[in-house]
């Protein structure tokens, strides 16, 4: 149950009467528009991992090396 101001109502009614549907039909189909689920924003993260620009990558002989001058540094 929520409680609404009269003219939230009233748009909600009339919405519901123009699409011959219940309150909560529209109640719960604003909810689903409004608020992402985590499975949406999981997959809304995974699109924009896929859309990034490539980047340079070294080959394996270059990270060899990278890593290996990073290690003697620390020493």
């Amino acid at each position: 149950q929520i409680l609404l101001d009269d003219e939230r109502h009233r748009r909600i009614v009339a919405v519901a009467r123009e699409r011959g549907v219940s309150v909560a039909t529209v109640v719960r189909e604003a909810i689903d528009r409004g608020i992402a689920s985590p499975c949406d924003r999981r997959k809304s993260a995974g699109l924009a991992l896929l859309d990034a620009a490539d980047m340079p990558v070294p080959t394996l002989q270059e990270f060899t090396e990278e890593r290996d001058a990073l290690r003697a540094h620390r020493r």
